[in-house]
Protein backbone atom coordinates (compact mmCIF):
# COMPACT_ATOMS: atom_id res chain seq x y z
CA UNK A 1 0.00 0.00 0.00
CA UNK A 2 2.50 2.60 0.94
CA UNK A 3 4.45 1.87 -2.61
CA UNK A 4 1.35 2.81 -4.29
CA UNK A 5 1.28 5.32 -2.49
CA UNK A 6 4.96 6.59 -3.07
CA UNK A 7 4.45 5.60 -7.06
CA UNK A 8 0.76 7.97 -7.12
CA UNK A 9 2.50 10.73 -5.68
CA UNK A 10 5.70 10.69 -7.80
CA UNK A 11 3.37 10.13 -10.76
CA UNK A 12 1.59 13.79 -9.68
CA UNK A 13 4.37 16.03 -9.35
CA UNK A 14 5.46 14.66 -12.33
CA UNK A 15 2.40 15.33 -14.27
CA UNK A 16 2.56 18.67 -13.12
CA UNK A 17 5.88 19.33 -14.60
CA UNK A 18 5.21 21.85 -18.00
CA UNK A 19 5.73 19.43 -21.42
CA UNK A 20 8.66 19.49 -23.15
CA UNK A 21 10.83 20.98 -20.43
CA UNK A 22 14.20 20.78 -22.11
CA UNK A 23 15.96 20.13 -18.61
CA UNK A 24 14.41 18.23 -15.20
CA UNK A 25 13.81 20.50 -12.03
CA UNK A 26 14.27 19.56 -8.84
CA UNK A 27 10.22 19.37 -8.16
CA UNK A 28 9.77 16.39 -10.60
CA UNK A 29 13.00 13.97 -11.36
CA UNK A 30 14.07 14.76 -7.45
CA UNK A 31 10.90 13.12 -6.72
CA UNK A 32 11.99 9.58 -8.14
CA UNK A 33 15.18 9.78 -6.00
CA UNK A 34 12.30 9.60 -2.44
CA UNK A 35 12.13 6.22 -3.46
CA UNK A 36 15.26 4.80 -3.31
CA UNK A 37 13.69 2.50 -0.89
CA UNK A 38 11.57 0.53 -3.59
CA UNK A 39 13.67 -0.09 -6.45
CA UNK A 40 11.16 -1.42 -8.85
CA UNK A 41 8.94 1.76 -8.04
CA UNK A 42 11.58 4.51 -8.35
CA UNK A 43 12.30 2.80 -11.67
CA UNK A 44 8.71 2.91 -12.55
CA UNK A 45 9.13 6.85 -11.42
CA UNK A 46 12.12 7.78 -13.70
CA UNK A 47 10.31 5.95 -16.96
CA UNK A 48 7.33 7.82 -16.44
CA UNK A 49 9.80 11.21 -16.07
CA UNK A 50 11.36 10.39 -18.96
CA UNK A 51 8.46 9.76 -21.54
CA UNK A 52 7.39 12.92 -20.41
CA UNK A 53 10.35 14.74 -21.96
CA UNK A 54 10.17 16.29 -25.41
CA UNK A 55 12.79 17.23 -27.98
CA UNK A 56 12.88 20.45 -27.68
CA UNK A 57 11.22 22.28 -31.17
CA UNK A 58 13.44 23.87 -33.53
CA UNK A 59 13.53 27.13 -33.87
CA UNK A 60 11.91 29.03 -36.97
CA UNK A 61 14.90 30.26 -38.64
CA UNK A 62 14.08 34.31 -39.52
CA UNK A 63 13.68 34.79 -43.21
CA UNK A 64 14.20 37.63 -45.05
CA UNK A 65 11.83 38.88 -47.47
CA UNK A 66 13.36 39.05 -51.01
CA UNK A 67 13.54 42.30 -51.97
CA UNK A 68 10.95 43.73 -54.22
CA UNK A 69 12.02 44.63 -57.91
CA UNK A 70 11.29 48.38 -56.83
CA UNK A 71 14.66 47.71 -54.31
CA UNK A 72 16.32 46.52 -57.17
CA UNK A 73 15.94 49.28 -59.37
CA UNK A 74 16.57 52.04 -56.92
CA UNK A 75 20.20 50.11 -56.25
CA UNK A 76 20.99 50.43 -60.01
CA UNK A 77 20.28 46.93 -60.97
CA UNK A 78 18.57 45.92 -63.69
CA UNK A 79 16.24 42.69 -63.04
CA UNK A 80 15.50 40.21 -65.72
CA UNK A 81 11.28 39.35 -65.97
CA UNK A 82 10.53 35.83 -64.25
CA UNK A 83 10.82 33.07 -67.04
CA UNK A 84 7.16 31.97 -68.01
CA UNK A 85 6.39 28.32 -67.50
CA UNK A 86 7.41 26.31 -70.06
CA UNK A 87 9.73 28.79 -71.95
CA UNK A 88 13.33 27.58 -73.54
CA UNK A 89 15.90 29.43 -71.65
CA UNK A 90 17.66 31.86 -73.66
CA UNK A 91 20.82 30.66 -75.63
CA UNK A 92 24.43 31.56 -74.42
CA UNK A 93 26.59 32.72 -76.93
CA UNK A 94 30.36 32.05 -76.52
CA UNK A 95 32.12 34.78 -77.89
CA UNK A 96 36.01 34.00 -78.83
CA UNK A 97 38.34 36.62 -79.38
CA UNK A 98 41.41 36.48 -81.63
CA UNK A 99 44.35 35.60 -79.55
CA UNK A 100 48.00 36.94 -79.74
CA UNK A 101 49.72 38.42 -83.66
CA UNK A 102 45.90 37.64 -85.14
CA UNK A 103 44.12 39.89 -82.71
CA UNK A 104 43.42 43.56 -84.72
CA UNK A 105 42.77 44.79 -81.86
CA UNK A 106 46.41 45.62 -81.78
CA UNK A 107 48.14 47.81 -84.42
CA UNK A 108 49.68 46.82 -87.35
CA UNK A 109 53.19 46.40 -85.92
CA UNK A 110 52.44 45.49 -82.41
CA UNK A 111 50.69 42.28 -84.00
CA UNK A 112 53.61 42.17 -86.47
CA UNK A 113 57.08 42.20 -84.50
CA UNK A 114 54.91 40.54 -81.23
CA UNK A 115 55.44 43.75 -78.98
CA UNK A 116 53.06 43.64 -76.01
CA UNK A 117 52.14 40.58 -74.36
CA UNK A 118 48.68 40.49 -75.71
CA UNK A 119 50.07 39.85 -79.05
CA UNK A 120 52.47 37.32 -78.48
CA UNK A 121 52.02 34.07 -80.49
CA UNK A 122 54.83 32.38 -78.97
CA UNK A 123 58.88 31.16 -80.54
CA UNK A 124 59.48 29.20 -83.18
CA UNK A 125 56.15 29.21 -85.11
CA UNK A 126 56.57 30.05 -88.94
CA UNK A 127 55.38 33.65 -89.91
CA UNK A 128 55.37 35.53 -93.32
CA UNK A 129 58.00 38.17 -93.14
CA UNK A 130 57.92 40.28 -96.96
CA UNK A 131 55.16 39.78 -98.80
CA UNK A 132 55.12 35.70 -100.58
CA UNK A 133 54.33 36.63 -104.21
CA UNK A 134 53.70 35.14 -107.12
CA UNK A 135 53.48 37.68 -109.91
CA UNK A 136 54.43 38.47 -113.75
CA UNK A 137 56.53 41.31 -114.29
CA UNK A 138 57.56 43.64 -117.14
CA UNK A 139 61.13 45.57 -116.84
CA UNK A 140 61.87 48.10 -119.19
CA UNK A 141 65.06 46.08 -120.07
CA UNK A 142 66.70 43.15 -118.63
CA UNK A 143 69.82 41.74 -118.30
CA UNK A 144 71.03 39.53 -120.62
CA UNK A 145 74.83 40.08 -119.66
CA UNK A 146 76.01 40.90 -116.29
CA UNK A 147 79.15 42.86 -115.36
CA UNK A 148 80.24 44.15 -112.27
CA UNK A 149 83.66 46.30 -111.79
CA UNK A 150 85.32 43.42 -109.59
CA UNK A 151 88.07 41.51 -111.71
CA UNK A 152 86.33 38.50 -113.57
CA UNK A 153 83.12 39.18 -112.93
CA UNK A 154 81.63 40.06 -116.50
CA UNK A 155 79.68 37.50 -117.85
CA UNK A 156 81.46 36.33 -121.40
CA UNK A 157 78.53 35.57 -123.39
CA UNK A 158 75.09 36.71 -123.78
CA UNK A 159 71.67 35.14 -123.61
CA UNK A 160 68.46 36.40 -124.95
CA UNK A 161 66.38 36.89 -121.88
CA UNK A 162 63.11 38.10 -122.29
CA UNK A 163 61.65 41.61 -120.37
CA UNK A 164 58.21 39.93 -119.35
CA UNK A 165 58.84 36.76 -116.70
CA UNK A 166 57.29 35.52 -113.23
CA UNK A 167 58.76 36.53 -109.77
CA UNK A 168 58.14 34.33 -107.26
CA UNK A 169 59.34 35.70 -103.74
CA UNK A 170 59.00 33.57 -100.61
CA UNK A 171 59.68 35.04 -97.13
CA UNK A 172 59.28 33.56 -93.96
CA UNK A 173 60.46 34.05 -90.02
CA UNK A 174 60.79 32.79 -87.12
CA UNK A 175 60.64 34.05 -83.38
CA UNK A 176 63.67 32.33 -81.11
CA UNK A 177 63.77 34.10 -77.72
CA UNK A 178 62.09 36.66 -76.07
CA UNK A 179 62.29 38.64 -72.82
CA UNK A 180 65.83 39.01 -73.12
CA UNK A 181 65.87 42.65 -72.09
CA UNK A 182 62.71 43.16 -71.22
CA UNK A 183 61.62 43.49 -67.14
CA UNK A 184 60.11 40.16 -66.43
CA UNK A 185 55.87 40.48 -66.13
CA UNK A 186 55.78 43.41 -67.96
CA UNK A 187 53.42 44.53 -70.83
CA UNK A 188 56.16 44.63 -73.45
CA UNK A 189 58.48 42.13 -74.45
CA UNK A 190 61.54 42.50 -76.60
CA UNK A 191 62.62 39.34 -79.08
CA UNK A 192 65.03 38.02 -81.35
CA UNK A 193 63.83 36.49 -84.49
CA UNK A 194 65.58 34.49 -87.61
CA UNK A 195 64.06 35.60 -91.08
CA UNK A 196 65.10 34.17 -94.85
CA UNK A 197 64.04 35.60 -98.06
CA UNK A 198 64.32 34.23 -101.67
CA UNK A 199 63.24 35.82 -104.74
CA UNK A 200 63.25 34.16 -107.95
CA UNK A 201 62.94 35.78 -111.69
CA UNK A 202 61.94 32.94 -113.78
CA UNK A 203 62.16 33.10 -117.46
CA UNK A 204 58.80 31.45 -117.89
CA UNK A 205 57.72 33.19 -121.15
CA UNK A 206 60.65 32.20 -123.08
CA UNK A 207 60.61 28.91 -124.33
CA UNK A 208 63.17 29.21 -127.09
CA UNK A 209 65.95 28.97 -124.25
CA UNK A 210 64.07 26.26 -121.88
CA UNK A 211 62.49 28.56 -119.80
CA UNK A 212 65.48 29.24 -116.96
CA UNK A 213 65.63 30.98 -113.75
CA UNK A 214 67.51 34.00 -114.86
CA UNK A 215 68.59 34.51 -111.14
CA UNK A 216 67.71 33.78 -107.63
CA UNK A 217 68.44 35.99 -104.38
CA UNK A 218 69.06 34.34 -100.78
CA UNK A 219 68.50 36.61 -97.92
CA UNK A 220 69.04 35.47 -94.67
CA UNK A 221 69.17 37.62 -91.30
CA UNK A 222 68.73 37.83 -87.38
CA UNK A 223 67.61 40.77 -86.02
CA UNK A 224 66.39 41.92 -82.41
CA UNK A 225 63.55 43.99 -81.84
CA UNK A 226 62.89 46.08 -78.74
CA UNK A 227 59.25 47.70 -77.85
CA UNK A 228 60.56 51.23 -77.76
CA UNK A 229 57.40 53.10 -76.68
CA UNK A 230 56.91 56.54 -77.19
CA UNK A 231 54.95 59.69 -78.33
CA UNK A 232 56.05 61.71 -80.69
CA UNK A 233 54.62 65.42 -82.27
CA UNK A 234 51.00 65.12 -84.49
CA UNK A 235 50.10 61.85 -82.86
CA UNK A 236 52.18 59.30 -84.07
CA UNK A 237 53.67 57.03 -81.95
CA UNK A 238 57.06 55.26 -81.61
CA UNK A 239 56.80 51.56 -81.58
CA UNK A 240 60.21 49.56 -81.52
CA UNK A 241 63.83 49.89 -82.53
CA UNK A 242 65.83 47.31 -83.69
CA UNK A 243 69.21 46.04 -84.88
CA UNK A 244 70.44 43.16 -87.60
CA UNK A 245 72.95 41.69 -89.50
CA UNK A 246 71.60 40.11 -93.16
CA UNK A 247 73.63 38.35 -95.91
CA UNK A 248 72.42 38.58 -99.55
CA UNK A 249 74.20 36.60 -102.37
CA UNK A 250 72.46 34.70 -105.43
CA UNK A 251 74.25 32.01 -104.90
CA UNK A 252 76.31 31.71 -108.17
CA UNK A 253 80.16 30.94 -109.15
CA UNK A 254 81.89 33.03 -111.07
CA UNK A 255 81.37 35.21 -113.06
CA UNK A 256 77.81 35.76 -111.89
CA UNK A 257 78.41 35.63 -108.49
CA UNK A 258 77.40 38.89 -106.42
CA UNK A 259 76.87 39.15 -102.50
CA UNK A 260 77.18 41.39 -99.10
CA UNK A 261 76.99 41.43 -95.49
CA UNK A 262 75.43 44.22 -93.87
CA UNK A 263 74.70 45.56 -90.44
CA UNK A 264 71.73 47.55 -89.45
CA UNK A 265 69.87 49.89 -87.32
CA UNK A 266 65.84 49.98 -87.63
CA UNK A 267 63.38 51.95 -86.28
CA UNK A 268 59.06 51.86 -86.61
CA UNK A 269 56.21 54.16 -85.58
CA UNK A 270 52.68 54.84 -86.32
CA UNK A 271 49.98 56.58 -86.68
CA UNK A 272 46.38 55.03 -85.21
CA UNK A 273 45.74 52.19 -87.34
CA UNK A 274 46.04 54.14 -90.74
CA UNK A 275 49.90 55.16 -91.26
CA UNK A 276 52.72 53.44 -90.51
CA UNK A 277 56.33 54.04 -91.44
CA UNK A 278 59.33 52.25 -90.70
CA UNK A 279 63.14 53.27 -91.54
CA UNK A 280 66.55 51.27 -91.63
CA UNK A 281 70.15 52.43 -92.04
CA UNK A 282 72.68 50.49 -92.64
CA UNK A 283 76.75 49.54 -93.25
CA UNK A 284 78.11 47.15 -95.46
CA UNK A 285 80.75 44.53 -93.84
CA UNK A 286 84.10 45.73 -95.52
CA UNK A 287 85.46 42.40 -97.74
CA UNK A 288 89.20 42.10 -99.31
CA UNK A 289 89.62 43.44 -102.89
CA UNK A 290 90.00 39.68 -103.59
CA UNK A 291 86.72 38.42 -102.64
CA UNK A 292 84.61 41.56 -103.11
CA UNK A 293 82.11 40.89 -106.20
CA UNK A 294 80.66 44.01 -106.24
CA UNK A 295 82.98 46.81 -104.98
CA UNK A 296 80.29 49.88 -105.65
CA UNK A 297 77.06 48.11 -104.04
CA UNK A 298 76.70 50.36 -100.97
CA UNK A 299 76.73 53.30 -104.07
CA UNK A 300 73.77 51.53 -105.91
CA UNK A 301 71.63 49.58 -103.30
CA UNK A 302 72.45 52.46 -101.08
CA UNK A 303 72.88 52.44 -97.38
CA UNK A 304 69.32 53.40 -95.79
CA UNK A 305 65.36 52.65 -96.74
CA UNK A 306 62.47 54.39 -95.67
CA UNK A 307 59.45 52.71 -95.65
CA UNK A 308 55.82 54.45 -95.35
CA UNK A 309 52.30 52.24 -95.29
CA UNK A 310 48.65 53.65 -95.49
CA UNK A 311 45.66 51.45 -94.92
CA UNK A 312 43.13 53.67 -97.22
CA UNK A 313 40.11 51.49 -96.06
CA UNK A 314 40.58 47.59 -94.59
CA UNK A 315 40.18 46.58 -98.04
CA UNK A 316 43.50 48.78 -99.29
CA UNK A 317 46.74 49.54 -98.51
CA UNK A 318 49.46 51.67 -100.40
CA UNK A 319 52.65 51.39 -99.82
CA UNK A 320 56.26 53.52 -100.84
CA UNK A 321 59.52 52.27 -100.14
CA UNK A 322 62.62 54.79 -101.05
CA UNK A 323 66.13 53.89 -100.92
CA UNK A 324 69.57 55.92 -101.19
CA UNK A 325 73.57 56.24 -101.08
CA UNK A 326 72.99 58.96 -98.44
CA UNK A 327 76.28 60.42 -100.24
CA UNK A 328 76.81 63.25 -102.56
CA UNK A 329 77.34 62.77 -106.34
CA UNK A 330 76.26 58.99 -105.60
CA UNK A 331 73.59 58.23 -108.44
CA UNK A 332 72.47 55.37 -106.76
CA UNK A 333 68.94 54.48 -105.41
CA UNK A 334 65.45 53.16 -106.25
CA UNK A 335 61.75 54.05 -105.43
CA UNK A 336 59.04 51.45 -105.12
CA UNK A 337 54.91 51.60 -105.09
CA UNK A 338 52.85 49.17 -103.56
CA UNK A 339 48.81 48.42 -103.90
CA UNK A 340 47.42 45.58 -102.15
CA UNK A 341 44.15 45.04 -102.41
CA UNK A 342 42.21 42.22 -100.13
CA UNK A 343 40.81 38.96 -101.62
CA UNK A 344 38.25 37.03 -100.03
CA UNK A 345 37.46 36.42 -96.49
CA UNK A 346 40.03 34.51 -94.21
CA UNK A 347 39.18 31.74 -91.28
CA UNK A 348 36.43 32.16 -89.43
CA UNK A 349 35.10 35.54 -91.38
CA UNK A 350 38.40 37.66 -90.71
CA UNK A 351 39.91 39.34 -93.02
CA UNK A 352 42.26 37.77 -95.22
CA UNK A 353 45.72 37.62 -95.95
CA UNK A 354 45.47 37.03 -99.78
CA UNK A 355 46.07 40.63 -101.67
CA UNK A 356 46.06 41.30 -105.59
CA UNK A 357 49.49 42.97 -105.49
CA UNK A 358 50.69 45.58 -108.10
CA UNK A 359 54.20 46.98 -107.64
CA UNK A 360 56.15 49.81 -109.75
CA UNK A 361 59.80 49.50 -108.92
CA UNK A 362 62.35 52.03 -110.56
CA UNK A 363 65.92 52.41 -109.46
CA UNK A 364 68.99 50.00 -108.83
CA UNK A 365 69.11 47.04 -107.39
CA UNK A 366 65.51 45.21 -108.19
CA UNK A 367 68.05 41.83 -107.93
CA UNK A 368 71.63 41.09 -107.11
CA UNK A 369 72.67 40.30 -110.75
CA UNK A 370 70.78 43.90 -111.73
CA UNK A 371 72.77 46.01 -108.47
CA UNK A 372 74.61 48.25 -111.48
CA UNK A 373 71.70 48.28 -113.80
CA UNK A 374 68.91 50.82 -113.47
CA UNK A 375 65.62 49.73 -115.06
CA UNK A 376 61.63 50.16 -114.30
CA UNK A 377 59.64 46.97 -113.62
CA UNK A 378 55.68 46.24 -113.04
CA UNK A 379 54.22 43.64 -111.90
CA UNK A 380 50.74 42.13 -111.36
CA UNK A 381 49.96 39.26 -108.93
CA UNK A 382 49.24 37.57 -105.99
CA UNK A 383 50.58 38.19 -102.19
CA UNK A 384 50.09 36.18 -99.16
CA UNK A 385 50.83 38.94 -96.41
CA UNK A 386 51.83 38.32 -92.87
CA UNK A 387 50.26 34.97 -92.15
Amino acid sequence: MSRALLVYAAATVLSAAPAGAAQPSASNWQACTALAADSAARLACFDQWASQQAAPAAPVAATTPPASASTWVQAGVAIPPPPTEGALAPPVFEIISPEGCRNPAHSDLSRFWELENDTDCGTFSFRGYRPITVSVAKGSSVNRQPSSMADGHTATDSVDFRTTENRIQLSVRTKIAQGLLTPEGGTRKDSLWFGYTQQSYWQLFSPDISRPFRTTDHEPEVMYVYPTDAQLPGGWRLRYSGVGVVHQSNGQSLPLSRSWNRVYLMAGMELGQRWRVQARVWQRINESSGSDDNPDISDRLGRGELSAFWNYDPENTFGMSVRHPLRKNSHGGSAKLDWLQTLGKGFAGGKSNLRLHTQLFSGYGDSMIDYNRRRTVLSVGLSLVDF
